[in-house]
């Protein structure tokens, strides 16, 4: 007995150990997981070192679906909502990162400054479109002071006082935001130098010739290295900055109905079809059948659905089950009646006199006859109508289209309404625009036709909806790496397709639209190597699978190694060329050129301008250009590389534009560049300096 007991003792010490070790196992595990619960799961981001919580941001969402709600009466869907919170979001950045600068430049907005923007002189510009007279295009101040008189009836806390509060609250930011803008862009000075470069950029001119001899001409016959590449990474590292990135690669699995799904659906449609055909009550057995969707409408020869031919227009006709947009559809022609508006199609041809006097009437006239006796000597009508016609349908052969009555000017209108037959009006018809030739395409119909119809999509069918998505989940088990994932892929038969570089806050990834379930998996589970579960994203299935990782910081070389080889080849190509073009004997140009060989060309030009940055047959290239205005007349350059292939350039003649008195008009030009230019890099200069850190993809 005292063994059972020290037994069950020892066990009771054993199994406390067991139970502890589980936990620290636990706990440890997850500590260093990135989702580990010690961690702060709470945090939405950071903003210029101030931390971001969850019920922060959703208290700014809050606000801002509440303002929603407000304007347009009704909840916001999902795509509404990634819109709310992405300017909650940037409401946050404003608020932590933007508005501090104001306060640190002494950039304020008084309460008298608020007054004064609401209902004194200078009325903000949203308040002043909100209370613009519709008929007279004129901001109204009494429609103002009557909505400011109202407000004061609502205690605060009600819907429309909070909907106000909110407008108010983001009134005196937006302010100050354009006076923090101001104070820098009127530091914005454009000198008198400048704007006398810019008046040569323009206007002088260069007549230059040059030996072209373009990169693809050497083909893959360079080699380009490891060491090629390593040197061009290494000069132009700045550039592969980047933030938190991930990369995945997926296959998709496309939600298409089948053979069968369509074959079911089309089944249901002839049994409605059947009972479309015996119903007395065709409106309500259209707008409440089944699970399609009906609709009952009044049609004229225009706009009859084109699923209905001109043959099945007569009362009582059944039409189909015919597929029509991805749909089976039923119509019934439940009646056929005269409408007081006829249709007809036409043609024209429309030549305008250039001024009402009679002479210029006659010399049109005498132009439009000429033109319709070739169409009835044979001429092609379109093609006629194509080189001649003076309004905006000549581009379309002269085609009006569907025209009813009452919309065209009266003689136009006579003319085509009282034909009697199809084809070229003999005569011409003359209105206040010119004479117009016309070919009557279709006479005159006032028939109207009310027709019920059903529709029901063909979508797959829960069968072919479970077959996709087992096929989906046969191919995500069992794969452990990249390598496995692709053979996996190619032995199906499936395409893998590439997203790189997807940072956290993305929604889309590739072709795949509204794809936000698989940034939040790539950057909440996912690891180098794990491949995803099976997601839904409506119309497909993907299976994923993380293939790589780069920190904020700079991307690896072996990242970007495939990214800068089509431009490591260009330079290496480049210095090929060049060595064989200074090798090349040659005094003028056209001797380099048969020197170096067959891939060299000769081109001039005797209009070149600086502002232009392009050279005939080379393409844009500012720096070819640049050069060509650098050097001095009758001097030739060296070989060099452009941004398609390498020049020797000879300038020719310049000719330099003379000074004029005033150069107000391009120092303006300038001026508003610049400040165009430095409104919009205002802020995102200060969204860079605040040192951003985007975790909403833990929760969104």
């Amino acid at each position: 007995m005292a063994l059972i007991g020290t037994l069950r003792d020892k066990m009771g010490i054993v199994l406390m150990i067991f139970i502890f070790g589980a936990l620290a196992a636990f706990i440890l595990g997850d500590l260093f997981t990135n989702n580990s619960v010690l961690f702060n799961q709470n945090e939405v981001g950071e903003i210029n070192g101030h931390s971001i919580s969850a019920k922060e941001f959703q208290g700014v969402v809050d606000e801002r679906r509440a303002n929603y709600i407000l304007n347009f009466q009704r909840e916001p869907g999902e795509r509404e909502m990634t819109s709310i919170r992405q300017q909650a979001w940037d409401l946050l950045i404003a608020r932590y990162a933007i508005e501090p600068e104001y306060e640190r430049v002494g950039v304020a907005v008084t309460e008298e400054e608020v007054v004064d923007m609401i209902s004194g002189k200078n009325v903000d510009p949203t308040i002043r479109q909100a209370f613009t007279n519709p008929q007279t295009g004129e901001f109204d101040r009494n429609m103002l002071n009557l909505q400011l008189n109202e407000l004061k009836r609502f205690e605060f806390g009600s819907p429309q006082r909070a909907q106000w509060d909110l407008f108010l609250r983001d009134l005196r930011p937006a302010r100050e935001r354009i006076k923090y803008e101001n104070l820098l862009l009127k530091t914005n000075y454009v000198t008198q130098a400048e704007a006398e470069l810019e008046y040569h950029l323009q206007t002088d001119v260069a007549e230059v010739r040059y030996v072209y001899v373009p990169y693809y001409s050497v083909g893959d016959s360079i080699e380009v290295t490891d060491a090629h590449l390593r040197a061009y990474y290494n000069e132009n590292r700045e550039r592969f900055k980047t933030e938190h990135t991930r990369d995945l690669k997926y296959v998709t699995f496309d939600l298409s109905p089948s053979a069968q799904d369509s074959a079911d659906v089309k089944l249901d449609m002839e049994t409605i079809a059947k009972e479309f055909a015996q119903t007395e009550d065709d409106s309500v057995f259209a707008i409440s059948n089944l699970s399609g969707d009906g609709y009952f409408d009044t049609y004229n020869v225009s706009n009859v659905p084109s699923f209905i031919s001109t043959s099945d227009l007569k009362e009582g006709s059944i039409i189909g089950p015919v597929i029509d947009g991805g749909s089976y559809k039923v119509a019934k022609v439940t009646k056929v009646f005269q409408d007081t508006v006829a249709f007809a199609q036409a043609s024209h041809i429309l030549i305008r006199w250039e001024d009402d006097t009679p002479a210029a009437k006659r010399e049109a006239r005498e132009k439009a006859l000429g033109i319709l006796r070739e169409i009835r000597n044979g001429a092609d009508f379109a093609a006629k109508a194509r080189e001649h016609g003076t309004d905006g349908t000549a581009v379309n052969g002269g085609d009006l289209g569907w025209m009813y009555t009452g919309q065209m000017v009266k003689p136009f209108e006579n003319a085509v309404f009282r034909a009697t037959k199809t084809g070229l009006l003999n005569d011409l018809v003359e209105t206040e625009f010119g004479y117009h030739i016309v070919k009557v395409d279709r006479l005159k119909d006032n028939s109207a036709y009310k027709i019920a119809i059903v529709e029901t999509p063909i979508t797959p069918s829960d069968n072919t909806t479970n077959e996709v998505y087992r096929r989906a989940e046969t191919f995500a088990a069992g794969i452990s790496s990249a390598a496995e994932f692709e053979e996996k892929a190619r032995n199906s038969g499936f395409n893998v397709l590439e997203a790189k570089n997807i940072t956290a806050a993305e929604r889309r990834i590739g072709l795949l639209g509204d794809a936000r379930q698989v940034v939040q998996w790539l950057f909440r589970d996912a690891s180098t190597g794990e491949v995803s579960h099976v997601f839904d994203l409506q119309d497909q299935y993907v299976v994923a699978i993380m293939t790589g990782e780069t920190e904020k910081g700079y991307r690896s070389f072996e990242s970007i190694k495939n990214e800068i080889m089509p431009e490591v080849r260009k330079k290496v190509q480049g210095e090929a060329i060049i060595a064989k073009l200074k090798k090349a004997n040659g005094t003028t140009l056209d001797e380099l050129a048969q020197a170096y060989g067959a891939d060299a060309s000769v081109y001039s030009s005797s209009d070149l301008r600086l502002s232009s940055s392009t050279l005939p047959s080379a393409g844009f290239d500012p720096r070819a250009v640049g050069l060509a205005f650098g050097l001095a007349d009758g001097k030739r350059s060296e070989p060099f590389a452009g941004e398609n292939g390498v020049f020797v350039i000879e300038t020719q003649n310049k000719t330099v534009a003379p000074e004029i008195a005033d150069y107000t008009i391009y120092k303006t030009t300038l001026a508003q560049q610049y400040t165009q230019r430095n409104s919009f890099s205002i802020a995102e200069a200060l969204r860079d300096h605040a040192e951003i850190e985007d975790l909403r993809y833990r929760f969104h």
